[in-house]
C-alpha cells in the first residue's frame, strides 16, 4: 500500500476535471528543487538529448508549462508539456474527462484546451532566465493547430518557429481524436508537406523534432509514416496517442466520446509499436505510450523497441511514486537481465 492508495478514494469523489486542476495547484505550490539524476544503466542518448531515465511524463498533464520541475522532481527523466496552440483556446464543453475506475482507463475529449503560446513562452522563458533548479532537465513541448484555423499547416510552423528556442524537443501532435480532421494530418500527402512546414520553421535551432501518432492505423499508414520520418530526418516516433475504438469495458463512462487511454489500451500500444518498431527496421527511435503502469509494462515496451517511454492515465490510479518505481524497477531489469545499459534491450524481443 502506497499513501497514495488512502487518498485516491477522497480525491476521487472531486469530479476529474476539477481534481486536475488541483493536482496542479498543489504541485506548484511545491516545486522540488531536484531533477532526477543521470542514471548510468539507464541513461540514453537520442535526438542529441541526453535522457537521464526513459520514463517520460506525457503531454496532456501540465498543458501550460506550469509544473514541469515539480514533475522532474517526481523522478521522471523527461516532462512534456502540451498541447500548446498559438492561441488560446477553450477546448470541448465539459465534462470531457472520465475517470472508468473498474477499468483503470480515462477518457477524454479535451480538445486541445490550453493557454496559448504566449502564456507557456513567458513560463518557459522564465523558467530559463532564472535557470529554474539547477540543471534544466529535458522539457519537451507539444505543439498542436487551433480548431478553427484555417491554415493548420501553418499553426505547426508558427509553433515551431516559437518554442524551438525553449524546448528541448518538439513533439508534432498530429493523432488527437478531439479535433475534427486532425488526424488526416496522417495521411501520406498532408503528412509530408506538414514535416516540411516544420523542418522549415525550426531554422537554425536544430531542435529534435518527435510525431506522435494514433494507434488507429492501418499496416499501408505506417509503413508511409515510417518512410517519411526517415526521409526528412525527424529524431523519434511517439507510439500512440488514444484510441477511439472501444474494446469491452465495465464502466458506465465506457460509451463517452473521446479517446480512451490506460490499461485497455496496453495492448493496441504494444502491438503498434512492434508494428512500428518492424516498418522501420529499428533506424528510428520509437517512443512508447499507452496503457503502462508496471515494470513489467515498462520493459515490454522496451522491448518491444521503446528506446523511451510516457505515461499519464497511471498516475491517476497508481499516484505521483510511479515515475520513481518504474526506474528503480528498470534498474533492477536490466541488471538481472546482465546487461550494462538499457540500450541492450531496445528491441531485444
Amino acid at each position: 500500500m502506497t499513501p497514495y492508495s488512502f487518498l485516491r478514494p477522497l480525491l476521487f469523489r472531486i469530479p476529474a476535471e476539477p481534481a486536475h486542476r488541483l493536482t496542479i495547484e498543489a504541485l506548484r505550490l511545491m516545486q522540488s528543487g531536484t531533477h532526477a539524476a543521470p542514471t548510468a544503466t539507464l541513461a540514453q542518448r537520442i535526438g542529441g538529448i541526453v535522457f537521464p531515465n526513459p520514463v517520460g511524463m506525457a503531454p496532456g498533464f501540465d498543458k501550460n508549462a506550469q509544473v514541469p520541475d515539480a514533475m522532474l522532481g517526481l523522478g521522471f527523466g523527461s516532462v512534456e508539456v502540451g498541447t500548446v496552440t498559438p492561441l488560446p483556446q477553450e477546448g470541448n464543453p465539459q465534462p470531457r474527462l472520465f475517470r472508468l475506475v473498474e477499468d483503470r482507463a480515462v477518457i477524454n475529449r479535451m480538445g486541445f484546451n490550453n493557454e496559448g503560446a504566449q502564456a507557456v513562452t513567458n513560463r518557459l522563458m522564465r523558467r530559463r532566465e532564472t535557470g529554474a533548479h539547477g540543471l534544466p532537465g529535458v522539457v519537451g513541448v507539444n505543439i498542436g493547430a487551433n480548431k478553427e484555423s484555417p491554415d493548420r499547416i501553418a499553426d505547426y510552423a508558427q509553433m515551431t518557429r516559437i518554442m524551438a528556442p525553449l524546448a528541448s524537443y518538439l513533439t508534432v501532435n498530429i493523432s488527437s481524436p478531439n479535433t475534427p480532421g486532425l488526424r488526416a494530418l496522417q495521411d501520406e500527402g498532408a503528412l509530408s508537406a506538414l514535416l516540411d512546414g516544420v523542418l522549415e520553421a525550426r531554422g537554425h535551432t536544430h531542435v529534435p523534432v518527435f510525431l506522435k501518432l494514433a494507434p488507429d492505423l492501418e499496416p499501408a499508414d505506417i509503413d508511409s509514416i515510417c518512410r517519411i520520418a526517415l526521409e526528412k530526418k525527424l529524431a523519434a516516433l511517439i507510439i500512440s496517442n488514444t484510441t477511439v475504438t472501444r474494446p469491452a469495458l465495465r464502466s458506465a463512462h465506457a460509451g463517452e466520446a473521446g479517446g480512451l487511454s490506460g490499461e485497455p489500451l496496453r495492448e493496441l500500444a504494444l502491438q503498434r509499436l512492434r508494428d512500428f518498431r518492424k516498418a522501420s527496421g529499428g533506424a528510428i527511435p520509437l517512443v512508447g505510450v499507452g496503457g503502462i503502469s508496471t515494470v513489467d509494462d515498462a520493459w515490454d515496451r522496451i522491448r518491444a523497441g521503446a528506446s523511451l517511454i510516457q505515461l499519464y492515465s497511471a498516475l491517476v490510479y497508481e499516484g505521483p511514486g510511479l515515475a520513481s518505481r518504474l526506474v528503480k524497477g528498470l534498474e533492477t531489469k536490466v541488471r538481472e537481465a546482465g546487461l550494462s545499459s538499457i540500450a541492450e534491450a531496445v528491441g531485444s524481443e
